[in-house]
């Protein structure tokens, strides 16, 4: 397994979260962004810089994740396609995205970007609090230990 994270959006904080993880758990883990993110030194962590451009760190995401590799995203269309290479899709926000559960997010986020190219107004996503935080701490554990389990 390997780590596949959306840096353009991805918290300050949940890098932090997947940074210690990374290096408690020997796994491999890209930071993929359109812009510089700082990384800190680790042979288990790296950083991919892609070119500006719309969907392009996603588009370099799906290319190299791989079946039962684990992505960090908050874009339901890339997870959509991380599930279908049969990999593992996590929000920044402790939610796991599944086979069972995408196709109605997907749903809602294009309900919601037909009301805001209608102009209403829908407002963003609450601020990241610490129960979400504790969430996706909690997801990855598990993802973690499960994978070592099977290894």
């Amino acid at each position: 397994m390997k780590i596949w994270v959306d840096a353009d959006a991805c918290p300050v904080v949940i890098k932090e979260i997947l940074f210690k993880a990374a290096d408690r758990a020997q796994i491999v883990t890209t930071l993929v962004a359109n812009h510089n993110v700082r990384v800190p030194p680790s042979r288990f962590i790296s950083f991919m810089q892609v070119s500006s451009g719309f969907d392009i760190a996603d588009d370099e995401i799906v290319k190299r994740v791989n079946e039962g590799d684990l992505v960090i995203t908050s874009d339901i269309p890339l997870a959509d396609e991380v599930i279908d290479k049969q990999g593992t899709a996590l929000s920044p926000r402790g939610e796991l995205y599944t086979k069972e559960n995408i196709k109605s997010r997907l749903n809602i986020r294009d309900f919601m970007d037909t009301m805001r190219a209608s102009g209403v107004h829908t407002g963003g996503p609450p601020a990241l609090n610490q129960t979400d935080r504790q969430n996706f701490a909690n997801h990855l554990d598990r993802i973690i230990t499960q994978f070592k389990k099977t290894q």
